[in-house]
């Protein structure tokens, strides 16, 4: 293991859609609630509360049917560029450090890149767990914002 929550990680996507709707997406509880997780994870559960010092919860369902909850507050909001909030999954141990991720959307054209920061990941393990959900998380939300386009 290494230092207390002392690793980083950035995933990134170019999704077909504008910064505007996948902001949107990201920030709207009924879209969360469409996309949000990697495949075999449902979200059961979103509230969002897009401000500063405004606070999540994403309930997240598991294949074998436990329930995760990821919880935060933001700590910077810049419609539609960016976000970023604490992160910390209940349950989880009274002395964990919350866990920080940031939210770019960077326009290409009519394109958008999402750049995903996930910082003070407390060891290898959880980095990777981090890469493959945050990954499956951009797959969703790039399926999403495609078929919503066709509605």
């Amino acid at each position: 293991m290494t230092g207390h929550g002392s690793l980083r990680l950035v995933v990134r996507r170019v999704i077909p859609a504008s910064r505007e709707r996948l902001f949107a997406a990201w920030t709207t509880p009924s879209h969360l609630k469409e996309w949000w997780g990697p495949r075999g994870v449902r979200c059961t559960h979103a509230e969002v509360d897009v401000r500063v010092g405004g606070r999540y919860r994403i309930d997240n369902e598991l294949p074998d049917g436990r329930v995760l909850v990821i919880a935060g507050e933001f700590v910077a909001v810049d419609a539609p560029t960016a976000l970023v909030y604490t992160w910390r999954v209940a349950p989880s141990a009274a002395d964990a450090v919350d866990e920080l991720v940031t939210v770019e959307f960077l326009a290409h054209g009519t394109d958008t890149e999402v750049v995903i920061t996930h910082e003070r990941v407390v060891d290898e393990r959880k980095r990777g767990e981090h890469e493959d959900g945050w990954k499956g998380c951009l797959d969703r939300l790039g399926a999403f914002v495609v078929v919503t386009a066709r509605t």
